[in-house]
């Protein structure tokens, strides 16, 4: 999978708005719990070949924050034709977020 990171927010909404399944990571540098779900996330994706990932790192891109409503990082949010299906952050238990996905992929 490709390491993609949005440079300003008008790429992260874009993303959104033209991929199928869109899943937007927000992180942030100083974030601990961000550099170790990152790589666990991107593992669960690869059985999900047509969700794409976008990495969005909220010290770069401030306003990442307002669009997406985001309080704490990391946040993980899922989209589905631009609607929002799946929201996660801080802690993020990896097999819940799994079944989710499979059940949103499975159903659109």
């Amino acid at each position: 999978m490709l390491d993609r990171q949005a440079q300003n927010i008008e790429e992260a909404q874009s993303f959104v708005e033209t991929e199928h399944f869109a899943f937007i990571y927000v992180s942030r540098v100083d974030c601990g719990v961000c550099h170790a779900v990152l790589p666990q996330v991107k593992n669960l994706l690869e059985d999900y070949p047509q969700v794409k990932l976008l990495e969005v790192d909220a010290d770069k891109v401030p306003s990442v924050a307002g669009a997406f409503s985001v309080l704490t990082v990391p946040a993980l949010l899922m989209f589905v034709d631009g609607k929002e299906m799946l929201r996660k952050a801080r802690f993020v238990v990896m097999s819940e977020l799994e079944r989710e996905v499979a059940q949103i992929v499975e159903n659109y």
